[in-house]
């Protein structure tokens, strides 16, 4: 049955069990120091993905979260979309594994996408779709991402940022906030500015090829590599006029949003966008001091603590924008009635 709209029924995250802290950073790269790294990056600690645990397993146990609060089961779910940068293999599909090791119905659909920041927002569009479509009444949407199997073990730059983690949302007919109208973009002209250029089929053997650059940072083809100041400037010149987007679709002036739920980057950007956007401090949430920047998780981590500390209430108008590798954006407003 089509329905004409589309709620998240309930939020739940993960994240894995090992802990890296400021103290642990300062200890491999003397140069720094736990106040700068908190200062600069609004990072105390993250959780890492050890040798052997996936995206997949995070995402596994993630939804079992989900479904311990008991506010949809397993037997409902019908559609599966999972959100990662780094799949357990090529194939077979990430979200088909899921799909077994989470003991849910064989007559369901599943399948992964690849996107990085702006993947929950990109899901909750796709998971509406479906919904909205009649295709499917109860879509669990996944994130997770283990980016710290990427990163140099000398880049003191990227593995102050990134933690690992997972995230699980039911999507339905009904629930605690109604999805609304969705602002997306794309530039693949940037694609090289946030990368990880062997392992597939363009460069699929190691070039073993690290340079370091003017600040000691490695560069390399065979891990994650992010030039900073491009991908800030991307986002200064392509969020604000995201929000503007996202604010006349769904027919909202500034003023009526309650809370804004950005990618949590770093700190520094994202006073950077507030500023810019001219949102008030009291209207714009922070949620990346104890997780990093855990790229298509940090949106639903934020608004499950947000809910959980009553940042968000009943009948919060809540604006979601994620944005990055791609380059790739995209943001909604959630309704919350609950």
């Amino acid at each position: 049955m089509k329905m004409e709209k589309a709620y998240i029924k309930d939020i739940a995250y993960y994240l894995p069990e090992k802990v890296v802290t400021n103290e642990d950073i300062v200890h491999d790269f003397p140069a720094w120091s736990v106040d700068k790294i908190a200062s600069k990056v609004g990072v105390n600690k993250r959780h890492i993905a050890i040798a052997g645990e996936t995206a997949t397993d995070l995402a596994i146990k993630a939804a079992e979260n989900l479904f311990s609060r008991g506010k949809v089961s397993k037997e409902n779910i019908d559609y599966i979309l999972f959100c990662t940068q780094s799949p357990d293999y090529f194939l077979p599909t990430s979200a088909c594994i899921i799909q077994n090791k989470l003991g849910l119905r064989r007559d369901i659909g599943a399948l992964d996408f690849n996107l990085g920041c702006s993947g929950y927002v990109y899901g909750l569009s796709l998971a509406k779709g479906l919904i909205c479509a009649g295709i499917a009444s109860n879509v669990l949407l996944l994130t997770g991402e283990t980016y710290n199997k990427y990163l140099h073990p000398k880049d003191k730059g990227n593995r102050t940022i990134f933690g690992d983690g997972a995230s699980a949302t039911v999507i339905s007919g009904s629930g605690i906030a109604e999805i609304g109208q969705f602002s997306l973009g794309t530039d693949g002209s940037g694609a090289d500015n946030l990368i990880v250029k062997c392992g597939g089929m363009r460069c699929p053997d190691k070039q073993n090829n690290v340079e370091f650059d003017e600040n000691g940072n490695p560069v390399s083809s065979d891990y994650l590599y992010m030039n900073g100041s491009e991908i800030f400037t991307f986002t200064l010149d392509n969020v604000p006029p995201l929000i503007e987007d996202v604010l006349i679709r769904n027919q909202m002036e500034k003023d009526a949003v309650d809370l804004f739920v950005f990618h949590q980057a770093n700190k520094y950007m994202l006073d950077f966008l507030r500023k810019k956007i001219k949102i008030a401090s009291e209207r714009f949430y922070y949620c990346l001091s104890e997780y990093g920047n855990t790229v298509s998780n940090t949106i639903p981590i934020a608004l499950r603590n947000a809910i959980d500390d009553k940042t968000i209430c009943n009948k919060s108008h809540v604006v979601i924008a994620g944005f990055g590798v791609g380059y790739s954006w995209g943001g909604t407003i959630l309704h919350f009635d609950e």
